[in-house]
């Protein structure tokens, strides 16, 4: 790694982990957190979890899985330009879907209808629980006991009422600061990386079509840019071509406007970083082509006719598990009635949430088809 701006994260500006360990020698801090995450069951969980497409659909499309390798591929590359902490960025963004339940958006939405009364549920709350309480791998500690930069970056945003709940975690959002610089550009990785790879599935989908897209901006543009230099290139390799600029161009201007941000604020230190408004943005010039982007996904991938099928069905079935357990808390694995003791819909909220989609929708037909019982 090259050397850090001094409004990086560092091993000796770290806030450390709840539970003190030894060094982890030939590792830093922030690597030995990533290796955590990797190694973590929550983590091999996302290569069967919904991002757009339900992972039966096609072995092609994204998950949870690899758009969270994707968003650390981002994060990676603008913190080393940044000069930021490129080990903390790359944890963040591997960790910040852990708590992503089955079935995506659809799957969260119903979730939390389930829990309004119990307190609801979302889903970077849920990546906050999962690696601080649900992972059960380490004889000293629940959890993965990772440090506290990566804990506050996999806490995206929070309640003030949660907040309160969090303590030293919650008080930024008690207090109006900011996250570290890397926590907040892995938040705008995330978004360039779905951006862009939902243009990529929903094309290959053919739910939308390159003749669409030219309505878009962004993507005209990039398109006619490769077109200047491959002329008649179609495909695959055309498609591949313009989404790669796309990235490309959002991920300089990220760069350029956050170094400018950072030079106008005068930040000298990570306190700076913390005291100011937030730093890492767009331009002014970008900002309203990406609002054209996404609501062209919006309106014509996330709301097309064949997806939203899939995600009434996926909202039913979440609906369907979480009444018959709490109907019943016996239904529920041996474990998780231990948990439900304690309090019955949150633990009911972690099995859920645990779930991939071909295990929901399996633990859907053991409990509700006849003959199922396995």
């Amino acid at each position: 790694m090259s050397a850090l701006a001094a409004f990086a994260v560092t091993e000796s500006n770290s806030r450390g982990r709840v539970h003190p360990e030894p060094s982890p020698g030939v590792r830093s801090e922030f690597q030995r957190d990533r290796d955590r995450i990797v190694h973590c069951t929550a983590f091999r969980r996302l290569e069967y979890k919904t991002q757009v497409f339900v992972n039966h659909e096609g072995d092609l499309f994204r998950t949870r899985l690899t758009h969270s390798i994707e968003v650390a591929q981002i994060s990676r590359s603008v913190a080393r330009t940044l000069g930021l902490n490129e080990d903390l960025a790359e944890a963040i963004a591997l960790a910040h879907d852990l708590g992503h339940t089955p079935f995506g958006h659809a799957g969260q939405d119903a979730l939390n209808s389930c829990m309004k009364a119990h307190g609801g549920f979302e889903h970077n709350l849920q990546s906050l629980r999962t690696v601080d309480l649900l992972e059960e791998h380490y004889a000293a500690f629940d959890g993965l006991n990772l440090t506290f930069e990566t804990r506050e970056g996999i806490l995206k945003h929070c309640s003030r009422a949660r907040a309160e709940q969090l303590g030293e975690l919650g008080r930024r959002f008690r207090d109006g600061l900011q996250p570290s610089l890397e926590a907040q550009l892995t938040n705008l990785a995330d978004e360039i990386a779905y951006n862009n790879h939902d243009v990529d599935d929903g094309l290959r989908s053919g739910l939308i079509s390159l003749e669409q897209l030219e309505a878009v901006a962004i993507f005209a543009d990039c398109r006619r840019e490769v077109e200047a230099v491959w002329s008649g290139l179609g495909g695959r390799r055309l498609i591949h071509e313009t989404i790669r600029r796309m990235i490309n161009t959002m991920a300089l201007d990220l760069i350029a406007r956050t170094q400018a941000n950072i030079a106008d604020a005068g930040i000298g230190c990570l306190a700076d970083v913390h005291r100011a408004s937030p730093l890492v943005a767009y331009s002014d010039q970008l900002q309203p082509r990406l609002k054209e982007l996404k609501l062209f996904l919006r309106d014509k991938l996330y709301q097309h006719y064949q997806v939203l099928r899939m995600t009434d069905k996926a909202r039913r079935i979440v609906r369907d598990l979480f009444d018959a357990f709490m109907s019943d808390a016996r239904l529920l694995p041996p474990q998780y009635q231990a948990r439900a003791q304690a309090d019955k819909p949150r633990a009911i909220a972690d099995y859920i949430a645990g779930m991939t989609d071909r295990y929901a929708m399996k633990e859907h037909r053991r409990l509700f088809a006849v003959g199922e019982i396995h």
